[in-house]
């Protein structure tokens, strides 16, 4: 699920965007009418979208922009001519009045970039540091020694008893060399 914050100056503006997303089968994390509100709800989380009009009771877009955390999208709704006010930096316009399918369209397309970002991230391969990654090497040889198997098959062996067992291949590796 992506976070949605909606915050507008008028609560009245920001539940009728809410209310025009759920309709839409959007669901929205937050409703705020200050970017110090905002601010706090997207601490948070680590990624998601803010969705907000030009000026807030304590603050203006930009600078809500400007203190986002790293993985949030910024979608502005406001005036054509306060829009070109805010281009370039990093915020995404819709022009008022608002078109219902470009205020959709368009937090769709954030949230399929943002679940393509996430998967990608989990498709990393994770990192070991030097003391992990010797007691693999470790709890390999060992395999390799007392039952005739070749790396690749001892890394395996590891990989699926950790993956049945729901435990790292560290602790897997762990368990092999203390029952030697």
């Amino acid at each position: 699920m992506t976070n949605i914050i909606v915050v507008f100056a008028r609560i009245e503006d920001a539940k009728n965007i809410k209310n025009i997303l759920v309709k839409s089968g959007i669901s929205v994390t937050a409703v705020c009418t200050s970017g110090a509100q905002a601010l706090g709800h997207a601490d948070e989380f680590r990624d998601g979208i803010v969705i907000s009009g030009y000026k807030l009771t304590d603050m203006v877009c930009m600078e809500l922009r400007d203190n986002l955390p790293d993985g949030f999208e910024m979608v502005v709704m406001a005036s054509q001519r306060v829009l070109t006010d805010v281009a370039g930096s990093g915020i995404i316009g819709l022009a008022m009045p608002l078109k219902v399918h470009e205020l959709i369209s368009t937090v769709g397309m954030l949230v399929q970039g943002m679940v393509r970002r996430k998967k990608k991230r989990r498709e990393k391969p994770r990192v070991r540091n030097e003391e992990e990654a010797s007691i693999i090497q470790s709890a390999k040889c060992l395999l390799m020694e007392r039952n005739n198997l070749t790396e690749e098959e001892a890394h395996r062996y590891i990989q699926k008893h950790s993956m049945d067992n729901s435990v790292s291949m560290v602790e897997t590796a762990q368990m092999l060399l203390a029952m030697k």
